[in-house]
């Protein structure tokens, strides 16, 4: 056997070795390799993409198990997790650590004494104590709940301290070093005043940690509210009295200026009273009339005996007519116009025109006055039967049982709560899931 042969049988051989391996390895790979995957929506691949990213299928780590539990004991455990257990804590800080607050309660209304003033108007501030009690008790309920009198509490008697002590709990204790803005809402949690809007009868109610607190503070509030109100009633009476006299001293004062004006018109012209002088110049008049015709009358008799014009008696009665002519003439010039433009001066019957003016200015001030003199007498006699007070028919007493926290009702009110969020956010899942389906 040649050296070419024996390579041939070695060559055949080794092909003959080789193909039983290699045909094992193709087939074990055409098994391994996964078929091209068809064309998949977005929600297969979201649920591919979390089958793979599922931290129980880490390295070292066992599949994920299903919850095999029944639907009764998922629900009674959900419902301890998120009802029972908020509950449980609930119950723990009221039955355990809440403290006792004690409630004092005090009722009183505004009343007043408002009598009418016929129909005399004294300005605008006439209706301000006739208006209707409501308003008042409306006025003393936001004056309880305002900053003024949180500020005022704290300075008599230091309602911080009340409000800090040690018998306090953790979460209803107030912080001392809060700002007064802090103090004022706090002190709208536990005072509270409510009216009743049939009878207008006010209910104060307050919360403290011990008996005397609440005492003291409802005996503050009850006395500051009487003060305020009483205030209110010295304010509105001072105020219509000072209205009723201002309009007084008003009409006073038009009155002595008017006098000053007659006066000034006496010192100017001389007369006392033009009037009274205007009549006696016409009673002077009427008189030199008659005199004159009784002249021109014994005149015509002389005259008529045929005596001579330069007789004596002639001559005697032609002088007097003549001068009773001018004696009339100078008093007419004295009542008209007439005799002032000829000769420059005033007249009689200006200064009757002015003084007439002065007169009916005089009577106006006159009549003014007294009637606000009247008006006066009238508020002041109003303003001391009107009064607003406040009434006090329950005053507070010291308060021997703790009525707040409700501990039961809070309880249960909690309980409905937690419950009423559970099962609306199991609601609200369950159709978010059902969705996703």
């Amino acid at each position: 056997m040649s050296f070419d042969d024996v390579k041939d049988d070695t060559r055949e051989s080794e092909l003959v070795t080789f193909a039983p391996s290699t045909m094992t390895e193709l087939r074990h790979g055409a098994e391994t390799i996964r078929p091209v995957p068809e064309k998949r929506g977005a929600r297969a691949l979201v649920a591919a993409a979390r089958e793979r990213l599922d931290w129980t299928r880490l390295p070292g780590l066992g599949r994920r198990r299903e919850d095999t539990s029944s639907y009764g004991a998922r629900i009674i455990r959900r419902v301890g997790m998120f009802v029972l257990l908020p509950t449980l804590v609930v119950g723990l800080y009221l039955f355990a650590f809440a403290s006792n607050q004690y409630i004092a309660e005090a009722q009183f209304a505004v009343r007043g004494n408002v009598e009418p003033m016929e129909n005399i108007s004294l300005g605008q501030y006439t209706n301000l104590i006739q208006k209707h009690n409501s308003q008042d008790s409306f006025i003393v309920r936001d004056y309880i709940a305002s900053q003024t009198l949180v500020e005022a509490l704290e300075k008599s008697i230091g309602i911080s301290k009340m409000f800090s002590r040690s018998e306090a709990d953790f979460w209803a204790r107030f912080d001392p070093s809060d700002p007064i803005e802090d103090l004022t809402k706090y002190w709208r949690k536990h005072v509270d005043a409510h009216i009743d809007s049939i009878s207008g009868v006010i209910r104060l109610s307050v919360r403290a940690f011990t008996p005397e607190d609440a005492l003291t503070i409802a005996r503050e509030v009850v006395s500051r509210a009487e003060a305020l109100i009483n205030d209110i009633s010295k304010r509105a009476q001072a105020d219509m009295v000072k209205q009723a006299q201002a309009d007084a001293t008003v009409a006073q004062e038009r009155l002595r200026k008017a006098h000053l004006g007659v006066q000034s018109f006496r010192n100017q012209w001389g007369v006392i009273d033009p009037i009274k002088t205007a009549e006696g110049t016409l009673t002077t008049l009427t008189l030199l009339r008659k005199e004159r015709l009784k002249l021109e009358t014994d005149l015509q008799v002389l005259r008529s005996s045929n005596l001579d014009e330069r007789s004596r008696s002639i001559q005697t009665l032609v002088a007097n007519i003549a001068a009773i002519d001018q004696q009339m003439k100078t008093l007419q010039d004295e009542l008209t116009n007439a005799g002032a433009a000829a000769g420059g001066g005033a007249n009689l019957t200006e200064a009757l025109l002015q003084y007439e003016g002065l007169l009916v200015e005089r009577t106006i001030a006159e009549k003014l006055e007294e009637s606000a003199n009247m008006l006066l007498d009238r508020a002041r006699i109003s303003a001391s039967k009107q009064h607003i007070f406040l009434a006090t028919f329950v005053p507070p007493v010291l308060p021997t049982d703790s009525l707040y926290p409700e501990r039961g009702h809070t309880l249960i009110v909690a309980f409905f709560c937690f419950f009423v969020l559970w099962s609306s956010s199991s609601l609200l899942i369950a159709g978010i899931r059902d969705q996703r389906m």
